[in-house]
């Protein structure tokens, strides 16, 4: 028996304003999230995005294609329930974050470490008065209280579009302080990627690749891509 699949049912995707923002129509259909519910934008370039991904659906619907609208309905459905939860999730990633922990050999890899990660931890003291404890080795470094509660403030004063876009770009590279520094431009998703993959790009110099890992390693980077542009999208009309 053939799997069912969902066919392409409208001609046209276009938007128009709704309630404080914006709503994509299928044929002037109201576009809703899989839960059923009012799948309202906050800007028209947001809207215009999420429509062109179903504009350029053709017989079968590949949700996999649309990475905005997915985010979207997981900004609805999943993260606005429990926006609370989410942010403290992610503020907690400043406790055991990626740039605090320093390999204690070899002496290349820890002046990689060194150059890449210094710089971003210094910005990070500077911008938010955050400044990490760094540790050589995986024992756990204890963070100044009032450090992660200034981190903690700063993720749950965003909206409920740049935190879903925060999610991806905390979550993938294993650090709050890079996923910061995307949001407020001190970094890009590539560069942010490249920073976190210091230890893995180091190893395959030295062993070679593995091409399944490489595979994951790629689709994190275009994740992180599309939370960035979900970041970009969000904060202008």
């Amino acid at each position: 028996m053939s799997e069912w699949k969902a066919r392409r049912f409208w001609k046209v995707a276009d938007i128009r304003t709704a309630d404080a923002g914006w709503e994509v129509v299928l044929d002037d259909r109201p576009l809703r999230t899989p839960g059923k519910q009012a799948l309202i934008l906050p800007t028209e370039g947001l809207a215009r995005a999420v429509a062109a991904e179903w504009d350029a659906q053709e017989q079968e619907i590949r949700p996999q294609t649309m990475p905005l609208t997915r985010a979207a309905n997981s900004a609805i459905e999943k993260v606005r329930p429990q926006f609370a939860g989410v942010a403290a999730m992610l503020a907690e990633y400043a406790g055991t974050d990626l740039l605090s922990y320093r390999a204690t050999d070899p002496q290349e890899l820890v002046d990689l470490q060194a150059q890449g990660w210094d710089p971003i931890i210094d910005w990070a003291a500077e911008r938010h008065d955050a400044r990490l404890a760094v540790t050589a080795g995986v024992m756990p470094v204890a963070q100044d209280p009032a450090v992660l509660g200034r981190l903690h403030d700063r993720v749950a004063g965003l909206d409920l579009f740049g935190l879903t876009a925060l999610h991806d770009l905390v979550t993938l590279p294993g650090s709050l302080i890079l996923g910061l520094a995307v949001i407020e431009g001190r970094l890009d998703a590539e560069g942010a990627f490249a920073l976190s993959r210091i230890d893995e790009e180091y190893q395959i110099r030295q062993w070679g690749e593995d091409e399944e890992a490489q595979e994951a390693a790629a689709a994190r980077l275009v994740a992180m891509r599309d939370a960035e542009r979900l970041w970009q999208l969000t904060r202008t009309d």
